[in-house]
C-alpha cells in the first residue's frame, strides 16, 4: 500500500532530545513577576504540571496551559506567558534534518502532519515551527491542548488523520521518540510506526516499531522499503 501521510511527534522528534530543569526555568520566569514567592509558585506549577502528565498517563485525556495554571492557583500575565515561551526558545529548536526531510516528502507526494502531547495552544507551536521556517511545509497539526485526547488514545491519532484529510491509517506512517504514547499508540490504530530511542523515555516492551532509527535523515530508506509491493 502507498505510503499517504507521515506523522511528526514533536518534542524530542522534531527537536532533538535534551533533559531540561523545569524547576529552574519555571523559578527564572517566576522570580520577576512573584517577587518574595518564586520558589512557592513554582512548586504549584510544577506540582501541577505532575498531576496533568500523570492523568495523561493513565487516561489518556488532555489538559492546557490554562489548567496547569488554574490548578496551581496562579493567574499568569500576558508578561510571566511571553518570559515563559521564551525562556523555552533553546530548547525547541528543530531538528537541521527537518526541512530536507519535509520537503523530500512533499516531493513524493507525501502529506506531513504533526501531533503532539502538549498544554501549550497551537499559536505556541505555530510560533517555533515559523522562526524555524517549517510551518509551511506542514499540512496539519493536531495538539492534546485542543482536543479531549492525547497519545496514546486512539482518537487523537484518528483526530490528526481527519486534519490531514486521510481516511486509511494504514496508509500512515508516526514517528515519534516514546514506545508506549507513539509507538504503541499509532500500531493500535494501524498505522506503521517509526521509534527514535532515547535512553530517558521509559520502554514499553509490549510492542515493536516497524522501524528504528537514529536520526530523521534516515526515515526516507523505511518508507523505500514499504513502498515494494507486498510490504
Amino acid at each position: 500500500m502507498s505510503i499517504r501521510a507521515v506523522i511528526f511527534d514533536w518534542g524530542g522528534t522534531l527537536t532533538p532530545w535534551h533533559s531540561v530543569d523545569a524547576q529552574a526555568l519555571w523559578r527564572a520566569v517566576c522570580a520577576p513577576h512573584f517577587p518574595g514567592r518564586a520558589d512557592e509558585v513554582t512548586a504549584a506549577i510544577l506540582a501541577a504540571e505532575s498531576a496533568y502528565w500523570e492523568l495523561t498517563d493513565t487516561s489518556h485525556s488532555s489538559a492546557t496551559l490554562d489548567d496547569v495554571f488554574a490548578r496551581a492557583g496562579i493567574t499568569p500575565t500576558e508578561e510571566l506567558l511571553a518570559a515563559y515561551y521564551e525562556a523555552w526558545d533553546p530548547h525547541t529548536i528543530t531538528d537541521p534534518d527537518v526541512p530536507p526531510l519535509l520537503r523530500a516528502l512533499r516531493e513524493r507526494g507525501i502529506k506531513v502532519g504533526v501531533l503532539s502531547n502538549t498544554f501549550w495552544p497551537a499559536a505556541a507551536h505555530e510560533r517555533v515551527f515559523r522562526r524555524d521556517e517549517v510551518l509551511d511545509l506542514i499540512d496539519a497539526a493536531v495538539y492534546s491542548s485542543e482536543i479531549p485526547w492525547a497519545k496514546p488514545h486512539p482518537e487523537a491519532f484518528r483526530a490528526v488523520m481527519r486534519a490531514l484529510d486521510v481516511d486509511d491509517p494504514g496508509s500512515c506512517v508516526f514517528v515519534g521518540d516514546r514506545p508506549f504514547s507513539d509507538v504503541h499508540g499509532a500500531k493500535r490504530v494501524g498505522m506503521r510506526a517509526v521509534l527514535i530511542p532515547h535512553s530517558e523515555v521509559p520502554p514499553f516492551d509490549e510492542v515493536t516499531p516497524d522501524a528504528v532509527i537514529t536520526r530523521l535523515a534516515d526515515l526516507p530508506a523505511c518508507l523505500d522499503a514499504w513502498s515494494v509491493p507486498g510490504s
